[in-house]
């Protein structure tokens, strides 16, 4: 990776990828697009929609970049109450990425999730490869991410790679509409309030990772050797399995005092019970040496750290 663009450069990944990518490779190596401002007195920025072919392929071959990383998205949640912008932006978008990348050359990064499952996958763990029919768009869009991923590889040789995430927690952007949310949100009001109710019901179990391990998993993917990638789209990725009361616990080493409550959003609750409660990413691990670095409480101490100076 010489010259890169991201699009969805304003988002929770997009944020803090962009500063990491430029700390990698200089900062006017990156240009960051999205449809809102992300920071552009920091280094190069365009206002892009990623639902504009021409806008999009304009700003990629302007920039002369070589590699594509594709973060624009609308979330699970925000995708179920908008069904058909969501179809827009994650499979209309992602189609324009991958033309506009076969046309000029570029790789192309594009993270998929756990919203890719779906309760018929089995959840505990759940294998790198698998049955997958999830039962939300976000889910179908990522489903077809994948799929489509793969097609321009092995149709037009692209080299197309991706990671599925789970849960993300950082302090840098606040939540943005994910189901997982909480678990940003859940230490944002332990600063601000010593509590906090949550909208998933007790003992619901999901894969999470700090912001600095799904950054990094992106980028030595991008990196690795492409001889050494058996699977090369949507790499099962976790860090830690984690439950609203196993994070106030945490939270407690610090904050004694915190208060955990209950106040169930039964859409956000279906969706979260549809996904994996466990995900093996062994193959990420054998294929190009994947290995989180955060665990739980050294998450919880550096987000009560940087939430207490932030807020």
């Amino acid at each position: 990776m010489k010259r890169i663009v991201v699009t969805g450069a304003a988002g929770q990944i997009g944020t803090e990828m962009v500063a990491r990518l430029r700390d990698e490779y200089g900062t006017d190596a990156v240009l960051a697009t999205d449809i809102r401002s992300a920071g552009s007195e920091l280094g190069p920025f365009a206002f892009v929609d990623v639902t504009n072919g021409e806008s999009l392929d304009a700003a990629v071959g302007r920039h002369r970049a070589d590699t594509i990383f594709h973060l624009a998205a609308v979330l699970s949640a925000v995708g179920e109450r908008r069904p058909q912008l969501t179809y827009q932006v994650n499979i209309g978008g992602l189609f324009n990425v991958l033309e506009v990348a076969r046309a000029r050359g570029c790789a192309v990064f594009t993270p998929s999730s756990i919203a890719a499952f779906g309760p018929n996958t089995p959840p505990d763990p759940t294998p790198q490869d698998t049955i997958q029919r999830p039962n939300t768009m976000y889910g179908v869009s990522k489903v077809a991410g994948e799929l489509l991923c793969d097609y321009y590889f092995t149709r037009f040789g692209l080299d197309t790679r991706g990671v599925r995430y789970p849960g993300l927690i950082s302090h840098v952007a606040e939540p943005g509409g994910g189901t997982t949310d909480y678990a940003v949100e859940i230490y944002y009001e332990a600063v601000r309030r010593n509590r906090y109710e949550c909208f998933l019901a007790e003992g619901t179990q999901l894969d999470m990772m700090y912001m600095p391990d799904a950054i990094r998993a992106a980028i030595e993917l991008m990196e690795a050797p492409a001889d050494s990638l058996a699977h090369r789209n949507a790499f099962n990725v976790t860090a830690m399995q984690l439950t609203p009361e196993k994070i106030a616990e945490s939270i407690r080493r610090r904050r004694p005092d915190f208060e955990l409550s209950y106040d169930v959003d039964p859409e956000r609750q279906a969706i979260a019970e549809s996904w994996p409660r466990r995900i093996d990413d062994s193959a990420a691990r054998t294929e190009w040496g994947w290995e989180a670095r955060y665990d739980l409480e050294a998450m919880t101490d550096e987000m009560l750290d940087e939430l207490e100076r932030k807020l």
